[in-house]
C-alpha cells in the first residue's frame, strides 16, 4: 500500500541548522500527536551580504519549496518554520518563529521586512511561538492569538554522573559573529587553569581563523547525534550570543545534564530564565569568572532540577499542545 500523503507539509529553509533542526523536531511533534507530516526543506541557498538579501533569498526559496509541495502533496495545512520562510509565501499558512524582524533586523536591516511580516502573521491562519514574549514588539492591540509551541527538547541518551564527565567546557559557535567566538576564547583564557580543555563546536579552526590557543579544541560541524553525546560529556556548555532567539543548544545542555554559562542576552532565549532559576551566578557578562564558579564550586543537584525545567520543553509535552491546541485549528474536523 502506498504511503498516505501528508496532512501538513512544513516548509523549512535548512541554510541553517537550528532552523533545519527545529523542523525536524516540529514535525516529529506532530507525527507523535497523530498527524500524517511532510517536510519541505529549501535546501543549501546562496550567501549574500547583508540580512535585507539574505532574508530576501531565503523567502524566495521558501517560496518555491512551498509552491512544489503544493503541488506534489496537495497538503490540507502548510506550516511555515519563521516569519522569513513566510514572507512570500505562495499560500497562506501557519507560521512557527522565534522572534520577528521588529526586534531581530533593527534600521536598514529590516526595511522591508518589518513591514511585510506584520501583514503575513495578520493573514497566517495560526501563529505559534517558541517563546510567550516572541511577539512583544508587536503592540498588544495588533497581536493575534498564538499558541506557544516550543522546539521540542529531550534528553538524550542516559544521562552521565558528573563524576565521569570529561570535556571540561562545551561550546557552539556556528556563527562566530554571533556567537562571539572572539569573547569566548578571551574568556577561556582568562579562566582555564593549567589541564583543562574548551572544545568548540560548529566551525572548524580554518573556518574561524584562528590559532587554537592552549586548552582549546575545534571540532567543526557535527551531526547533532554527535553533538549531543559531546553534551553528555560535558560539565559545562558555555554560549555568549549577541542575542537569543531560542536558544536550542542551550536548552539542549540543560536536558543533558551540563551547567549553563550564558551572557544575559537579549531576546526570548527561555534558557536564559532557566539558567537563573538554577544558579543566577552563572548568567553574567563575566562568563570568565561564571566558568571558575561552576568548575570550581558547582551547585549540588544542578542536572537533576535542570531535567524538571526543561521537562515541558519534552517531546510528549509539546505533543499535547499540538493535539489540544494546534491540529484541531490546523485540520478542521481533525481527530487524533
Amino acid at each position: 500500500m502506498a504511503d498516505l500523503a501528508p496532512e501538513i507539509v512544513i516548509v523549512s529553509v535548512t541554510s541553517t541548522t537550528g532552523w533545519g533542526n527545529a523542523a525536524r523536531q516540529l514535525a516529529t511533534s506532530l507525527t507523535a500527536a497523530g498527524a500524517r507530516v511532510g517536510i519541505a526543506e529549501t535546501g543549501a541557498v546562496p550567501e549574500v551580504r547583508t540580512f535585507m538579501a539574505t532574508d530576501f533569498v531565503q523567502a524566495r526559496a521558501a517560496r518555491r519549496t512551498a509552491a512544489a509541495a503544493l503541488v506534489a502533496h496537495r497538503p490540507r495545512a502548510l506550516i511555515y518554520c519563521s516569519v522569513t520562510a513566510a514572507l512570500l509565501w505562495p499560500a497562506p499558512g501557519a507560521i512557527w518563529l522565534d522572534a520577528i524582524a521588529a526586534e531581530n533586523r533593527p534600521g536598514r536591516h529590516g526595511i522591508w521586512q518589518r513591514r511585510l511580516e506584520l501583514r503575513r502573521i495578520a493573514a497566517a491562519p495560526l501563529v505559534m511561538t517558541m517563546a510567550a514574549d516572541s511577539l512583544a514588539p508587536i503592540d498588544p492591540g495588533d497581536r493575534p492569538p498564538t499558541v506557544v509551541v516550543p522546539v521540542a527538547i529531550d534528553r538524550s541518551g542516559e544521562r552521565v554522573p558528573e563524576a565521569v564527565r570529561d570535556i571540561d567546557v562545551l561550546a557552539y559557535t556556528g556563527d562566530p559573529v554571533k556567537r562571539r567566538l572572539d569573547f569566548i576564547l578571551a574568556s577561556w583564557a582568562q579562566a582555564r587553569r593549567d589541564g583543562e580543555q574548551l572544545v568548540v563546536t560548529g566551525i572548524d579552526r580554518q573556518t574561524a581563523g584562528v590559532d587554537p590557543p592552549d586548552g582549546v579544541r575545534f571540532t567543526g560541524r557535527l551531526p547533532p547525534a554527535e553533538f549531543r553525546a559531546l553534551l553528555r560529556r560535558a560539565r559545562v556548555f558555555v554560549t555568549a550570543p549577541r542575542r537569543e532567539d531560542f536558544g536550542i543548544t542551550a536548552l539542549e545542555a540543560l536536558a543533558d545534564g551540563a551547567m549553563l554559562v550564558t551572557t544575559p542576552a537579549p531576546g526570548p532565549y527561555p534558557a536564559r530564565e532557566l539558567a537563573r532559576a538554577l544558579d543566577p551566578r552563572l548568567v553574567t557578562d563575566d562568563i570568565a569568572n561564571a566558568l571558575r564558579r561552576a568548575l570550581d564550586d558547582p551547585l549540588d543537584g544542578y542536572a537533576e532540577r535542570a531535567a524538571e525545567l526543561v521537562e515541558p520543553f519534552g517531546v510528549s509535552s509539546v505533543s499535547a499542545t499540538l493535539r489540544e491546541h494546534v491540529l484541531p485549528r490546523l485540520l478542521p474536523g481533525w481527530e487524533p
